[in-house]
């Protein structure tokens, strides 16, 4: 298999994202995000991975906002996507890395993800709760997790309610009727 080219989200790629979002979470709630994400002019980094022309993976990142409000400079990153065909071969751990860089170089100090507990620490994130954290939704707190691009950008704060775009409610309520 020839290496992806990771590379910054075009306008042309919309229609590919949608597919690969639609594939890969098995429906149309995380692609909805993404274009109402885009639409809100709420994406800070969106990235596509392309193998042989083909886009087969998709991740963006986007603004969140703390309660109370605080100088710090916080981007949640979510909905990634790999097709199905191309899972398990390191495209995401890819898109994860050079999202993080690029995130880093547009002024976040830190991220947030809702994710699985066993994937996202490899990159070092750690639970947000230890850093007093909360995530709006009612989430476990393995899966809320935060780390920082800026070291120590973190530690001046008391803690704090993190809130996403309300796009992601959409797909809150979606997962919940799938129950």
């Amino acid at each position: 298999m020839s290496t992806a080219l990771i590379r910054v989200e075009q306008f042309r790629d919309r229609a590919s994202v949608r597919r690969v979002n639609e594939t890969a979470f098995g429906g149309q709630a995380e692609a909805d995000l993404v274009e109402a994400l885009h639409r809100a002019g709420s994406a800070v980094v969106a990235l596509v991975a392309e193998l042989n022309g083909e886009v087969v993976a998709h991740i963006l990142f986007s603004t969140v906002s703390l309660e109370p409000s605080t100088p710090t400079n916080l981007v949640g990153l979510g909905p990634m996507a790999v097709s199905p065909d191309f899972q398990k071969r390191g495209i995401g751990t890819l898109l994860i890395r050079e999202g993080l860089r690029r995130s880093g170089a547009a002024g976040a100090e830190a991220v947030v993800v809702l994710g699985h507990a066993e994937y996202y620490p490899r990159f070092g994130f750690q639970p947000a709760h230890a850093f007093g954290l909360r995530c709006e939704y009612d989430v476990p707190p393995d899966v809320f997790m935060v780390l920082e691009l800026v070291p120590g950008s973190l530690g001046a704060l008391s803690g704090g309610l993190v809130r996403y775009h309300e796009a992601f409610s959409d797909v809150s309520r979606t997962h919940e009727s799938r129950g």
